[in-house]
C-alpha cells in the first residue's frame, strides 16, 4: 500500500493529511503552542480526592483539574511515588533503576485514599487530551514510546503486539528483548519491530532508558504543576509509528519543519531520508495535492459514495449514528438481498475511513441496509473487521444485530476532527440580501487603503477566489499593478478554491489573517 504524508504548516497550526493510494484517510491538526498532548508527562499536585468516585483531581497546570481514577494508577504506583519523592530530593542520581527496591503492588479493588493524599506531588502522563468542558484524563502508569519498543518503568513484564501473527517471531523478539532489558523496566514490543535485529532494538531501548533518567534529573528542581517531558510533536509521532517501506513521499511546506523532520528521520530510518521533500509551489500545498477537494467532499452530514449510495452521519452527546442509504444504486439483475449486500460492503469501507478521518471516538452505531441471510451478515461483519484493522486506535466491533445495527466502540484520546465545509452564498453571504458584486473592487481597495495608510502594514497578501484573482492580475496594466503605483506597495494575490466567489481576506507576513 502506497502512503503519502502532506504537511501544511503555518504560523498558528500544523495540519497533516495521510493518504493511502491517493485517498485521504487521516487528518490531524495540532496548534503550535499546544500543551497537554497525549503522552506528555507532568509533575502534578493532588487537589481533591473524591472517595465516592474512587478518583482524584490533579492540578497539572490546565484551567480544569485533570481526572485520575484508581484504575489508572497502575499496579506499581507506590514505586513511582517513592521514586518521584527521591528524585525531587535529588537522590536518584546515585540510585539506578537496577538497584531500586520496588514497593508492593496495590490491589485492583483498593481505595485511592490509601495511595494518594491531598497536596501530594504525583508524576502523571496525559492519557486523553482536554475535550469540550473536561480537563485532561491522566494515568500514573508511565510509558515511553519508541519506534520499536515501549518502555514501562517499575515492571519486568515483556509483552508483544497482537498484530504480530507469527508465534515464532514473537518468541524471537521476546528472547532478544530479555537479553538486553535492564532490571525494573518492562517492555512492550511494537508491530514495527517485526523482523528487526537486536542492534535496532537495543538502540531504541537505550534511547528510552536515557529519556527516563532525564525525567529524574528534571524532577530534582521541579515544583508542581510543571511539564517534565513532552511527547514528540504530532508529525514526528506519526512518522515514528507509521514510517515503513510503504511510504512513498512526505511533503512539507515549511523549511524549519523540513529540517526538524529531516533530522528525526535520520535517527529513526536514514534509508528513508530521500522521501522527504520541501514543497515550494505557489499554490497552497493542500490544493496542489488535491487534499482540499477531498476534505470538502469527506466532511459534513452527508457523505456520498462513488456508486451512488451515501452515508448520513449524526452526532449526539452520547454516541455517533451512521445511516447507510442505497441512493440510486440498484442493479436490476440482482435480487434485493444481493443489492443490499453490495451497498453494505462498499459502505463498510467508507465508514472505516470516516472513523479514522474524523477521529470519531466513543460509541458508534451503524444502521446498515437490512439483510435476511445470516451468511451475508457474516460477510459484512468480516468486511468491517478487515477495514477497521487498518485503524491504529483501539476498537471493538460487534456482529450485526437482528435489526441490522452494527455497534462499534473506538478509543477517544482527543477531540474529534471537525471541518466546516458549508460555504456562504456568494451573493448574499447568508443574509438573504444581495450585495452588488460590481462594487467588489472598490470595497477591496477601501480596505487596502486603510491597511496601508492607517494601519501601516509592511507586507500584505490577499486570498481570493481564482476567478477574482484572474480579474485582478491579468493584463499589462492590471488592477494589482494600479494598486502598486497608487500605494507604493505590492499586494500579493493568492487564488484559493476554498473561498466563495466574492470572498477575500488579507494576511500579514506571518500568514496570520488581518481582521477588518
Amino acid at each position: 500500500m502506497n502512503k503519502d504524508l502532506i504537511i501544511d504548516s503555518n504560523a498558528s497550526e500544523v495540519v497533516m493529511a495521510l493518504q493511502e493510494e491517493k485517498l485521504l484517510v487521516e487528518l490531524h491538526k495540532e496548534r503550535k503552542n499546544n500543551s497537554f498532548s497525549v503522552g506528555d508527562i507532568y509533575l502534578g499536585k493532588v487537589k481533591k480526592i473524591i472517595s465516592g468516585l474512587n478518583a482524584a483531581f490533579v492540578d497539572v497546570g490546565y484551567e480544569k483539574d485533570a481526572f485520575l481514577h484508581y484504575l489508572d494508577l497502575g499496579s506499581q504506583v507506590n514505586s513511582l511515588n517513592k521514586y518521584t519523592k527521591l528524585a525531587m530530593a535529588g537522590k536518584t542520581r546515585v540510585l539506578p533503576m537496577e538497584n531500586f527496591i520496588l514497593e508492593k503492588e496495590i490491589e485492583k479493588t483498593g481505595k485511592i485514599t490509601s495511595v494518594l493524599t491531598t497536596n501530594q506531588p504525583v508524576l502523571v502522563q496525559i492519557a486523553k487530551e482536554p475535550i469540550s468542558t473536561k480537563g485532561p484524563r491522566i494515568t500514573s502508569e508511565i510509558s515511553l514510546a519508541g519506534r520499536y519498543l515501549v518502555l514501562v518503568p517499575f515492571s519486568d513484564r515483556i509483552s508483544v503486539s497482537q498484530k504480530i501473527q507469527s508465534n515464532e517471531e514473537k518468541n524471537r523478539l521476546k528472547r532478544l528483548v530479555q537479553s538486553i532489558k535492564p532490571k525494573n523496566f518492562g517492555v512492550i514490543i511494537r508491530t514495527n519491530s517485526e523482523g528487526k535485529m537486536v542492534a535496532d532494538l537495543d538502540a531504541d531501548l537505550n534511547n528510552l532508558v536515557s529519556r527516563w533518567y532525564s525525567i529524574a534529573e528534571k524532577l530534582s528542581a521541579a515544583k508542581p504543576p510543571r511539564i517534565i517531558l513532552g511527547e514528540l510533536n504530532r508529525s514526528s509521532a506519526m512518522l515514528r509509528d507509521l514510517l515503513n517501506e510503504s511510504f512513498n513521499n512526505i511533503h512539507v511546506n515549511d523549511p524549519l519543519m523540513f529540517e526538524e523532520l529531516r533530522d528525526y528521520i535520520k535517527t529513526i530510518a536514514p534509508e528513508k531520508i530521500d522521501i522527504l521533500k520541501l514543497y515550494k509551489g505557489k499554490a497552497p500545498i493542500f490544493e496542489y495535492f488535491g487534499i482540499e477537494k477531498q476534505i470538502k467532499s469527506s466532511f459534513g452530514k452527508i457523505v456520498n459514495i462513488k456508486s451512488g449510495s451515501y452515508l448520513i452521519i449524526e452526532h449526539t452527546e452520547a454516541l455517533h449514528v451512521i445511516d447507510v442509504n442505497s441512493g440510486h444504486r440498484m442493479n436490476s439483475e440482482n435480487s434485493q438481498e444481493e443489492n443490499a449486500l453490495d451497498v453494505n460492503l462498499e459502505a463498510a469501507t467508507e465508514i472505516a475511513r470516516q472513523l479514522r478521518l474524523r477521529d470519531m471516538g466513543g460509541i458508534i452505531v451503524v444502521d446498515f441496509i437490512d439483510m435476511v441471510q445470516p451468511a451475508n451478515r457474516r460477510k459484512l461483519y468480516e468486511k468491517m473487521k478487515e477495514e477497521m484493522s487498518k485503524d491504529r486506535a483501539k476498537h471493538n466491533i460487534l456482529p450485526p444485530s437482528k435489526f441490522g445495527l452494527v455497534q462499534i466502540t473506538r478509543q477517544r484520546v482527543r477531540s474529534e476532527t471537525n471541518v466546516e465545509i458549508l460555504e456562504k452564498c456568494p451573493a448574499c453571504e447568508g443574509t438573504g440580501k444581495i450585495k452588488p458584486s460590481i462594487i467588489l473592487v472598490d470595497e477591496i481597495e477601501n480596505n487596502l487603503r486603510y491597511l496601508i495608510q492607517e494601519q501601516n502594514e509592511k507586507y500584505l497578501s490577499m486570498r481570493v477566489h481564482p476567478y477574482i484573482s484572474a480579474f485582478l492580475t491579468k493584463g499589462l496594466y492590471s488592477q494589482q499593478m494600479k494598486w502598486f503605483f497608487k500605494y507604493k506597495k505590492w499586494v500579493k494575490i493568492i487564488p484559493s478554491y476554498s473561498y466563495h466567489f466574492l470572498e477575500y481576506r488579507f494576511f500579514n507576513k506571518l500568514d496570520d489573517e488581518i481582521k477588518l
